[in-house]
């Protein structure tokens, strides 16, 4: 059974920084692109950045390009989304998936969902 958990969520203040972790067992990850999105309160879930199987394309949503770093490691079967310059519009609980290619990612169709994580900006 593949599963994935996020972690690094939690209170940052407008301006912040905070590196969210997602760790996948149950099936390497060296077979999938990787994604992080994120569904704010009463909003849609939203793409927010993919990476292919070996990180040789990223692609990142409009809303956090300039401020999101995604990277993923094979060997420990984890990927993690660095957000920077955070704003209260990022507030939202962040999801990581498994899937196909960062293509289908960004359209919204993964594979395997983890549980999400909650981001929440304010002072």
């Amino acid at each position: 059974q593949v599963q994935l958990v996020e972690s690094g969520g939690g209170l940052v203040q407008p301006g912040g920084s905070l590196r969210l972790s997602c760790v996948v067992s149950g099936r390497t990850i060296s077979v999938y692109a990787m994604g992080w999105f994120r569904q704010g309160p009463g909003q849609e879930r939203e793409f927010v950045a993919a990476i292919s199987s070996i990180g040789a394309t990223i692609t990142y949503a409009d809303s956090v390009k300039g401020r999101a770093t995604i990277s993923r490691d094979n060997a420990k079967n984890t990927v993690f989304l660095q957000m920077n310059s955070l704003k209260p519009e990022d507030t939202a609980v962040y999801y990581c998936a498994t899937g196909p290619s960062t293509t289908q990612l960004r359209s919204g169709a993964g594979i395997y969902w983890g549980q999400g994580t909650q981001v929440t900006v304010s002072s």
